[in-house]
């Protein structure tokens, strides 16, 4: 898939390997529901939907530019990786 492939609404800022859990920095909108696909490294390149999203641990519905949100990611991420809504 081209690097273009979607829209870029952030990036990986931590990820918590035990829980599987990614946090991401939002340079976008994002959505329970919406698909993303993260990419990053040599071989990370895998979409999955949002099925939750949490802030601050709250669970969220939506979330916003500027905010950092907690989602189960089902690959091993790191820091850095690109976030896109497609």
């Amino acid at each position: 898939m081209p690097e273009e492939e979607g829209k870029l609404i952030g990036k990986v800022s931590h990820y918590f390997s035990k829980i599987g859990v990614a946090v991401i920095e939002l340079s976008g909108s994002l959505s329970v529901g919406d698909t993303v696909r993260i990419v990053g490294g040599e071989a990370t390149d895998f979409e999955q939907t949002i099925d939750s999203m949490e802030m601050e641990h709250e669970k969220i519905e939506k979330a916003k530019k500027g905010d950092a949100i907690g989602t189960k990611v089902k690959e091993k991420v790191r820091e850095g990786y690109k976030v896109y809504k497609v």
